[in-house]
């Protein structure tokens, strides 16, 4: 047999490899169908496990030995590196190729056991001394991967690659070259600036903590997964892992884009090294996406959880993540828009949003216990509140959200109640945005009943209207005349306290100033005489603004009186049908019970004078506004 270090070479020919060693071949491998015509020499010298294959097949006295190789790592292109080494051939390690020619030399057992300096020391050498050493070698090495994960991770390949690029992320990124995406016509490999072909020296700086999102874009899901959760044992920060996370799950999956602002149209490309992107499972990465995100609050993080939660819907995820994306986003509720909120309904139903999800959302809000911290206050995007001004906040939310999915034709008056009750009393100071939301659904829903009306009006605290949103109510045409009796009820009872309270400032202002009296008359003295000008010009405000309240009040007792009256006169024209009770019936009242028509006498008699007959409830003026109200 020739010396190997005088083999020409190795030719193809369709499915079968030869050796041009000038003998015939001995012995034949086959790897995924490909046949390799070799000879046992060069093989069993440094194979261990071909020469423990050939040695259990001496037995059969076959001139010929064929032996085939199940799930060799890397395929028939890595056995024919193995087999050029063997060969005397030299060896070319790179990037894309050093784990799957590691793990083949593993497999084939090519140790210095049997021959000094083979294949795994050399592989395992170029690795730790060069692939762990920089940035971009280990993205190559890792992407490379992915035909030999199991033997791979046996070897501690993934995990020294993982704690490498974890390491980089955390430090400066000049100490170990830039990475991918930045290598172009301009800079050298390691990152200096060239000017006609020659280095000058000057690096570009970047002080962006994101320039390894794009780098890390291009593994696969399992890898991705793997890197965060090694940075995150590390101690990088909760906000770069979130924009990596984000990064990640806008390129690979389109729709998210539509939900965050254009956030995702730069996106950056890779210059010098074509890497093609994972071919990834989008099912599998939104659940994926979702266990690895930070229990971490922000502004744009809470909208990107709800653009994760629209997609989530789209791909029919299963209960658990969704639930959990729901539970994320009630968590820090307080930083959500109207926008977000507003989910198309994806499945069946006849309802355009998705108001349910919506209310579970709103229910977390409610329900949660753990308080999650915002990112760090170097992150752009950090908010903080209070409890109370993060109820005020989801209450006015809650108003804004109804009012927009009010006008939905199909959407029921149990859901637009089980919304407006989501949230305690005490979370809304006013209860105007409440109000509206319900003029838009009933002028949407013309067809309700007047106990449907009267049932979802209930829901509201005519206390907390303003005078606008009474007088709103007093001439709406679509609310219940019992409702409309008690907010010109409560507006009345506003506007006697406003009249009340203004009166008693005035008596207080025009008081006539005599000396202070006290440890500090001369500073009293200096204060009535320098205010003088103002509290004169506030007092002409004040009087303009209670002959505004008298023309109010004059006009709802008009108002009243005539209301009155009408009564008194469909009494009269029912003679017949004396009781009070069927009068009041006609008109959409509901009596209290009385003990005998005197009572009835003496409401008659008191008609004439409607200031009277709304002073007679004031005494109640704190029950609660749900209970009934009557005019007898």
């Amino acid at each position: 047999m020739a010396p190997a270090g005088k083999v020409s070479g190795f030719h193809r020919e369709g499915n079968d490899w030869y050796c041009s060693a000038g003998l015939p071949s001995d012995i034949t491998v086959i790897v995924e169908g490909i046949n390799f015509h070799l000879h046992k020499f060069p093989l069993v010298s440094k194979c261990a496990k071909i020469a423990r294959i050939y040695e259990e097949s001496q037995s059969t006295h076959i001139k010929t030995f064929t032996t085939e190789l199940e799930d060799f790592p890397g395929g028939p292109g890595t056995f024919l590196i193995a087999a050029k080494f063997c060969y005397g051939h030299r060896v070319e390690f790179t990037p894309r190729n050093i784990v799957t020619v590691y793990a083949a030399a593993d497999y084939l057992e090519m140790t210095d056991e049997d021959d000094e300096d083979n294949l795994v020391s050399q592989s395992e050498s170029f690795f730790h001394k060069n692939v762990l050493r920089a940035w971009k070698d280990c993205i190559l090495a890792l992407q490379s991967s992915e035909s030999v994960l199991p033997r791979a991770d046996r070897l501690q390949i993934l995990s020294k690659c993982l704690n490498a690029l974890s390491m980089m992320a955390c430090t400066d990124p000049s100490l170990f070259g830039w990475p991918m995406m930045m290598y172009g016509s301009l800079q050298s490999p390691g990152g200096s600036i060239l000017w006609n072909g020659i280095n000058t020296g000057a690096r570009i700086r970047s002080s962006e903590s994101d320039w390894w999102f794009e780098d890390l874009s291009y593994l696969s899901v399992g890898l991705f997964e793997r890197l965060i959760k090694t940075m995150e044992a590390r101690g990088m920060r909760p906000e770069n892992l979130a924009g990596a996370i984000m990064y990640y799950a806008r390129k690979y999956l389109p729709g998210l884009g539509r939900w965050q602002g254009g956030q995702s149209s730069n996106t950056r490309r890779v210059t010098s090294y074509s890497l093609t992107p994972a071919a990834v499972d989008q099912k599998v990465l939104l659940e994926t996406i979702e266990n690895l995100l930070p229990e971490k609050k922000g502004k744009s993080f809470c909208r990107f959880l709800v653009g994760l939660l629209r997609v989530a819907l789209i791909l029919g995820v299963n209960e658990k993540c969704k639930e959990s994306l729901e539970r994320r986003i009630g968590m820090q509720l307080e930083l959500a828009t109207l926008d977000c909120l507003l989910i198309p309904n994806y499945s069946d139903s006849d309802t355009l949003y998705n108001t349910d999800c919506v209310e579970r959302i709103f229910h977390h809000f409610m329900t949660s216990e753990t308080i999650i911290t915002s990112f760090s206050p170097a992150s752009a995007d950090v908010e903080t509140s209070s409890s109370s001004g993060s109820l005020r906040k989801v209450s006015k939310l809650i108003d804004s959200y109804i009012a927009e999915v009010a006008s939905d034709v199909n959407l029921k008056p149990g859901k637009i109640r089980s919304l407006a009750v989501a949230l305690p009393d005490s979370s809304r100071p006013f209860h105007d945005g409440l109000y509206r939301a319900l003029d838009i659904y009933f002028q949407a829903h013309p067809w309700l009943s007047e106990r449907d009306k009267e049932e979802l009006c209930n829901i509201i605290d005519y206390q907390k209207l303003s005078i606008d949103a009474c007088t709103h109510a007093s001439h709406n045409e679509r609310l219940p005349l019992r409702v409309i009796l008690q907010v010109l009820f409560f507006e009345q009872l506003q506007l006697r306290t406003a009249l009340a309270s203004c009166l008693n400032a005035l008596d207080t202002e025009s008081a006539p100033a005599g000396p202070l009296t006290g440890p500090s008359d001369m500073a009293g003295e200096i204060v009535q005489r320098d205010g003088w000008v103002t509290v004169a010009r506030e007092n002409h405000g004040l009087k303009v603004d209670m002959d505004k309240m008298r023309s109010r009040v004059g006009e709802l007792e008009e108002e009243f009186g005539k209301i009155k009256q009408e009564m008194k006169r469909v009494t009269k024209s029912h003679s017949s049908l004396s009781s009070p009770r069927l009068v009041a019936k006609k008109i959409g009242c509901r009596l209290l019970p009385r003990s005998s028509d005197a009572q009835a006498d003496k409401v008659e008699g008191t008609a004439s004078t409607p200031r009277a007959s709304v002073e007679q409830p004031q005494s109640s003026r704190h029950s609660r506004h749900r209970k009934s109200f009557s005019l007898f």
